[in-house]
């Protein structure tokens, strides 16, 4: 008997002609990681020649090209009609008993003679078009049982190579019709009803960057995350973190999750229907901190095995609680990008807002809003309209092609409107909740995708500008180049910029937007006058028994995620350097900070973190930052003094730290200064004995050398880098850093805006120079200059 199904253990890749890419991957990772501990569900394939045999002999094969010959080719007026043909045509046949026989046998030894639930889904495959991909083309059906229901499963998966958007994707691509077939796989149903599941990919799905895996998740389905109609919890790993057997958990985000996809008696043709989640379950991460490691475990073994970033589904099964990898796949957008050319977007004028969301991609996006409720609609959006809906699937695809942008009120980072968009390369907002109310039909908007993970939609046509650059021919001078940065949300893809890691990352930004609250209100939260205060910081911390740890997580996490994007370059990060004023402005300060005369020079710096006011609040930082290299293994990252006025100050810090588990050395960690202050530079060769490196804050240590208030508008004309005065400390502190071996770099914005200074700081032989993201491309050019008229002299001195 001519075998028309096979085990997903005796199948690979090898296979795909006849099972399927999504078969063969299944039962390549069956084969090759399931005996390292991947758990893949057990199953069986009815094969594509199954199929074939099938139509033959049902006698399909002619009345299905007679129906073909009939579909409208120009306009697709007649494709339901066409395809609801062809799928009756298909499940009015009859299996062969072969078959028939066949599949019962399998089943029955998949359940052990029991009538076990099972998922059924289709994978298309094409003899002569291995790189085609039906990726969402086609049905698949959950928790049948019974070998009556699952024979009628597998037929529905037959009729559903022709469903709409199947033979649409076909006409597309030019491929035969009769050159596409498709194969059915049976897996042991992961009851994920019961538990979570959800999506990861291999790298950081909006910048491409390949170092992270990204993590989605919701309780239930995971049908709710494809569609884009729930807001699932999303996760970042440290790969390298992982292969060393570190907390390597960048970043954790709670999803809404409002509802849930489980499965019920009452819905025929789904058997799936939504649920309200349980309100203590919405607060809920949906999966453990041992789970989220050893599914990000896995995720590295899957795609060191395929040798390629990949698109993995997950689900956990709620009555074992193991988890299970339930497909895997390639990951199309950015492993197909050959070239190194990035477009940089600026805006320049903004308009007010009407809504915002989860930001995919980059771009900006301009045009007049068209509120679809169906893709049925598809005639009412022209090309070049921009896409305002609920949410999307895969019959929507023919309408996303038209589209300049998307908008939905509804989905994550990786719904089926995100997704599609990045294959697009076109902008897109999700999870908006309210753009259907907010934006009327007509009105022209622009979409925003260019300011981080948050994506803005603003009313009429905002003023931008845009840089194409070509990375691939852009080369670094000798002299590092390091970026000034402060927002984690830019992180990954800033780092795909040429440079040589961070030379300043600024605490502040992380404390006033994602901790917000002031460390001393939480090391002395009982004794908060407030009531308002109080409440709000309750509400803030909520999840959180010990209101510490709110501060040392949230601290963490916006590090993490700027050390894991430059992960192994070095990171320098700068010890809060917040005035007395500016941390009175958070959560619970004015309670805590003493009101100063003159703040510049006042408590701040090192003189702040051995204060009694602050001492305790300095030793959450030190907690952020020893998880951030112990724990989570970033031992890239670097610390740096700020505004240290002498070198008893020096000392006493670095005593500090190391009673805070800091110590210089340990675990490699070295320790930086900040030279700021005229004593840093008159003192230096006694300061290069306490530290590893430098920092020249050119911005304060100017005015205090000139004595000029830096934000004064009146002597604005008097600040200058490049006075004289200014530029013989610099050398100064240039050589005696260097005479003792030590490395010493500037942060600033002089060497991006004047080449002469760049060349001074070349000549005097800085190691570095830090700048803003936004100039970065300027300061290589001055750097390269310098460093070709420094060759130059040396030319002219030789001959």
């Amino acid at each position: 008997m001519e075998t028309l199904i096979r085990k997903y253990s005796e199948i690979g890749m090898s296979d795909l002609p006849t099972v399927g890419g999504k078969n063969a991957s299944l039962g390549e990772m069956h084969r090759a990681l399931a005996p390292e501990g991947v758990n893949i569900p057990e199953g069986f394939v009815v094969t594509a020649t199954a199929f074939k045999k099938y139509l033959e002999e049902n006698n399909l094969i002619q009345p299905i090209q007679d129906i073909l010959k009939s579909l409208d080719r120009i306009n697709y007026k007649n494709l339901p009609e066409v395809g609801m043909k062809i799928r009756n045509l298909i499940k009015a046949g009859e299996f062969s008993a072969a078959l028939i026989d066949q599949i019962s046998r399998f089943y029955k030894e998949l359940g052990k003679n029991k009538d076990i639930p099972v998922a059924v889904r289709s994978s298309a495959t094409a003899e002569d078009l291995p790189d085609a991909s039906f990726a969402g083309q086609h049905e698949s059906y959950l928790n049948i049982t019974g070998i009556d229901s699952l024979l009628q499963a597998v037929k529905n998966c037959f009729a559903s190579l022709y469903t709409n958007r199947a033979i649409k994707y076909r006409e597309d691509k030019g491929f035969d019709h009769n050159q596409v077939f498709i194969s059915v796989g049976i897996q042991q149903m992961i009851r994920a009803d019961m538990a979570c599941s959800g999506i990861a990919f291999t790298l950081e799905p909006e910048s491409g960057h390949r170092n992270v895996i990204h993590i989605s998740g919701v309780w239930g389905l995971g049908e709710s995350i494809v569609q884009g109609n729930i807001d699932p919890d999303e996760f970042i790993l440290l790969k390298p973190g992982l292969e060393k057997g570190k907390y390597a958990i960048l970043q954790k985000k709670l999803g809404d999750k409002n509802f849930k996809m489980v499965f019920t008696k009452d819905q025929k043709e789904t058997g799936i229907v939504a649920v309200d989640t349980e309100p203590q379950k919405r607060n809920e991460f949906v999966l453990t901190d041992e789970q989220l490691l050893e599914l990000g475990r896995w995720c590295l073994k899957i795609e060191k095995h395929y040798k390629k970033p990949m698109d993995i589904e997950w689900a956990i099964d709620g009555i074992s609680g193991k988890i299970y990898i339930i497909q895997a796949r390639p990951e199309t957008v950015h492993s197909a990008k050959k070239d190194r050319t990035f477009t940089e977007y600026h805006i320049q004028k903004k308009t007010e807002e009407i809504v915002s969301g989860n930001a995919v991609g980059r771009q900006i996006a301009i045009g007049k809003a068209r509120i679809l409720k169906s893709p049925s609609e598809i005639e009412k959006i022209k090309p070049g309209e921009i896409l305002v809906t609920e949410n999307t699937s895969p019959d929507w695809d023919p309408v996303l092609k038209k589209t300049a942008a998307i908008i939905t009120n509804r989905g994550g980072r990786t719904s089926h409107a995100a997704i599609v968009a990045r294959e697009l390369g076109v902008p897109a907002i999700t999870g908006t909740h309210e753009a259907t109310k907010k934006i009327k039909d007509g009105d022209l908007v622009s979409v925003s995708c260019a300011e981080g993970s948050i994506g803005h939609v603003y009313k009429g046509a905002i003023e931008f500008s845009e840089k194409n650059i070509d990375f691939g021919k852009l080369k670094l001078p000798s002299t590092e180049v390091k970026f000034i940065l402060s927002d984690p949300e830019r992180a990954f893809s800033l780092s795909l910029y040429p440079n040589n890691g961070v030379g300043l990352l600024r605490m502040e930004f992380i404390i006033t937007h994602m901790v917000r609250i002031h460390p001393m209100a939480l090391v002395n939260f009982n004794k908060i006058q407030d009531k308002k205060t109080t409440a709000e910081i309750e509400e803030i911390t909520r999840n959180y028994t010990d209101k510490k740890e709110f501060f040392v997580d949230k601290l963490a996490e916006g590090l993490a995620l700027i050390a894991g994007a430059f992960y192994p370059k070095e990171v320098i990060l700068r010890l809060s350097d917040f005035k007395s004023n500016e941390y009175a402005n958070l959560i619970g300060g004015s309670e805590f900070e003493p009101k100063e005369e003159n703040p510049m020079l006042g408590l701040r710096g090192a003189a702040r973190y051995y204060h009694p006011l602050y001492r305790e609040g300095f030793k959450l930082e030190c907690e952020a930052i020893k998880k951030l290299r112990d724990v989570m293994g970033l031992d890239n990252v670097k610390i740096m003094v700020p505004f240290c006025r002498t070198v008893k100050e020096g000392k006493r810090v670095l005593e500090l730290l190391h009673e805070n588990g800091l110590a210089r050395h340990h675990n490699g960690l070295e320790v930086y200064m900040m030279v700021e202050i005229p004593s840093n530079v008159i003192r230096a060769s006694e300061f290069v004995k306490l530290f590893d490196g430098f920092s020249i804050g050119s911005n304060d240590l100017t005015q205090l050398i000139l004595g000029v208030d830096r934000d004064s508008e009146m002597l604005a004309g008097e600040f200058s880098e490049s006075d004289p005065a200014v530029l013989e400390m610099i050398a100064s502190v240039i050589k005696t850093a260097t005479n003792a071996r030590k490395k010493i770099g500037l942060c600033g914005q002089a060497p991006s805006d004047s080449p002469d200074f760049a060349n001074f700081l070349v000549q005097c032989g800085i190691n570095s120079i830090s700048f803003n993201p936004d100039v970065l491309l300027s300061g290589i050019k001055n750097l390269l200059k310098g460093e070709e008229e420094k060759e130059r002299m040396k030319m002219f001195v030789k001959s």
